[in-house]
């Protein structure tokens, strides 16, 4: 890949700092002296507004670092020690999170993903092979499924989908957990009809994604039955996911859900994908999946993949079977106007 800087860059979703909003709430809050560890005054009023946009008043309400200090916490907290977790094949935690499940000592039981998702026939075949088998006292049982909101493909969970799969873990007495690192780019989706009311009501923690989607780092987890994660403060302490200084969290999801602004922040990535996408089509590359979020996945052979990158920066997803490689182009909700017009452009020539 050449080394021009003037080449747009759509490595990441992740590669600018924050929302103006969000950091000038904490540069107008830097001096004041509040308690640690997310205790502060600052903390409860976004734990508030992310209450009141749920539509969960009694939702417990967490902040935490990072996205894989978050999946590795709440997993642990779920579940027992012989329990393990269904996810996609291709979720976050079974391909990017460096096996920190296992290392927790929790199995993760992957499925086949399709275009990154799993659906409620995929639960209650892993469900029903367990309980079938006679040796299941000597195996892992699965007590949670783990699914992302979009997916890792940028891919989007249905209302229909996710309440499917909602009614069967809660029919095999499973948990239901979202991964909503990029939820952002979701609920800005023209073709998504999932809400935040919608992840309350149907599972049973999930979590609002900050690092990705306007703030300098951190996410929410959101618990809808009070109390139904127990010790979750100790056992984020356990994971390293607990800061000291947590009023850094509380002031950015309180600039972040002051007037709505989560809802809308990903407005402009998603915009500036369907460009993209639309522009890659034209110039003949193959866009492999239908992703209506901030994520476009390009399938390339080795002279595309050398065509391609003198006009854009992009990451390597995966080699696919073919031997053709997965290119992810990824914009952001600070994708600069100028970068999507000179890539257009490029395209175009």
């Amino acid at each position: 890949m050449n080394s021009s800087h003037a080449l747009p860059n759509f490595s990441s979703d992740y590669q600018e700092g924050a929302h103006a909003r969000v950091l000038d709430a904490l540069v107008a809050t830097n001096m004041e002296q509040t308690s640690g560890y997310g205790t502060d005054e600052h903390c409860e009023r976004a734990r508030d507004l992310i209450r009141e946009a749920c539509a969960a008043p009694d939702a417990d309400v967490y902040f935490l670092v990072g996205g894989t200090q978050t999946n590795a916490t709440v997993i642990d907290a779920i579940l027992l020690p012989w329990q393990g977790v269904i996810a996609p094949n291709t979720g976050h935690i079974n391909m990017h999170e460096a096996g920190i499940v296992e290392r927790g000592g929790h199995k993760i039981l992957d499925t086949p993903a399709v275009d990154g998702k799993i659906n409620a026939a995929d639960v209650e075949r892993i469900c029903s092979a367990w309980e079938g088998d006679g040796a299941r006292d000597h195996m892992i049982a699965p007590a949670l499924v783990y699914i992302s909101q979009p997916t890792e493909y940028g891919t989007l969970y249905s209302l229909k989908e996710l309440e499917e799969l909602s009614a069967v873990c809660r029919k095999r007495d499973l948990k239901l957990f979202v991964d909503g690192a990029r939820l952002a780019y979701a609920l800005a989706s023209p073709a998504n009809d999932v809400t935040l009311a919608d992840l309350a009501r149907l599972t049973d923690v999930f979590y609002i994604g900050g690092t990705k989607c306007g703030a300098l780092f951190g996410e929410a987890v959101v618990i809808p039955q009070r109390g139904s994660i127990r010790q979750f403060v100790t056992q984020m302490k356990q994971h390293g996911a607990l800061l000291a200084k947590g009023r850094l969290l509380g002031v950015q999801f309180e600039a972040l859900f002051e007037e709505s602004l989560y809802l809308t922040i990903g407005d402009p990535a998603v915009a500036a994908t369907a460009r993209i996408r639309a522009a890659l089509q034209r110039a003949g590359y193959v866009v492999t999946m239908d992703s209506p979020t901030n994520l476009t996945f390009v399938a390339l052979d080795q002279a595309g993949h050398e065509r391609l990158s003198r006009k854009v920066h992009y990451s390597i997803w995966e080699t696919l079977p073919d031997g053709r490689l997965l290119a992810r182009i990824g914009t952001s909700w600070a994708t600069p106007e100028e970068d999507v017009a000179a890539f257009e452009q490029a395209l175009a020539r």
